[in-house]
């Protein structure tokens, strides 16, 4: 597969690495934007096997890590936990945005069609995607939007974790598959306090988007419960399609390091290339 890394340095200060995988079609192509979720990084599991789907099937397919994941290209471990601590739902969306902006001049010059933008979300990631495909600014070029095992609000800490998190200033989160502690700072808090602003309103932006949508949830998700995908599904407007997954995990049964796709992830895998060969 041609893929080539990256790095972006922009105006906000945060460098974000990723990777571009290229189609063997020469020319500008149609371009997938690849978000992963809370303690999730470009490298993780599925990513790389799924982007090396899309680019055979003829997409531009581009994954990064957020700047508050912590992570370097090659980590296993979080290796800037003060960047993890600063980690924001507003800085997440900046750095979406910057990897949008920056798609055809810095980012794959001369190979992406920047008309034809699709953005796949995966957990967290899945918010921030549909945040950013109901953004006044990226509304009209995001052309297909597809979420896996999205997230439907943004508050999803408990108030009692909540209220220890005002008291210590920081909330320590474990990470199951290092067993890393990590902690989580006083900006989050500030986002996930209710009210909620309107920015951050998951629902209202599933409602505003204007891209056709494929929502892909585990019937089993043990991170994000199954109403919550209906929920989000209920509040979608225009063309929406929710697929559920029988008997799929939050991850489709895949792990990391990747061991080849489960069945969950190959139902994922084809509905998710459909999509966007439908719509880009």
């Amino acid at each position: 597969m041609n893929e080539h890394p990256f790095l972006l340095e922009p105006a906000a200060g945060r460098p974000l690495h990723g990777i571009v995988s290229l189609p063997s079609t020469p020319g500008p192509r149609p371009v997938v934007v690849i978000a992963h979720g809370f303690k999730g990084f470009m490298e993780w599991g599925f990513f790389p096997y799924a982007a090396e789907l899309l680019a055979n099937r003829g997409f531009v397919a581009v994954r990064f890590n957020f700047s508050g994941s912590g992570m370097q290209p090659g980590d296993e471990l979080v290796s800037d936990p003060q960047a993890f601590r600063a980690d924001t739902y507003a800085r997440e969306l900046e750095d979406l945005s910057a990897i949008l902006h920056a798609l055809g001049d810095e980012i794959a010059p001369g190979r992406v069609d920047a008309n034809n933008i699709g953005l796949l979300g995966h957990s967290r990631g899945g918010g921030v995607a549909l945040l950013t495909a109901a953004d006044e600014l990226w509304k009209e070029r995001v052309r297909a939007l597809v979420t896996w095992s999205s997230i439907g609000r943004v508050d999803y800490v408990a108030e009692d974790q909540r209220k220890l998190w005002r008291q210590q200033g920081e909330l320590e989160v474990v990470n199951g598959r290092t067993g890393q502690r990590l902690m989580l700072g006083p900006e989050l808090l500030a986002e996930v306090e209710p009210p909620i602003a309107a920015h951050l309103d998951i629902p209202a932006a599933a409602a505003r988007r204007g891209a056709p949508w494929l929502q892909i949830h585990g019937e089993n998700d043990e991170a994000v419960a199954l109403e919550e995908a209906h929920r989000l599904a209920e509040a979608a407007d225009g063309v929406h399609e929710l697929k559920v997954i029988a008997a799929g995990s939050h991850t489709f049964g895949a792990r990391h390091p990747f061991a080849g796709p489960t069945p969950a992830l190959i139902e994922t895998l084809n509905a998710t290339q459909t999509w966007f060969r439908r719509y880009l």
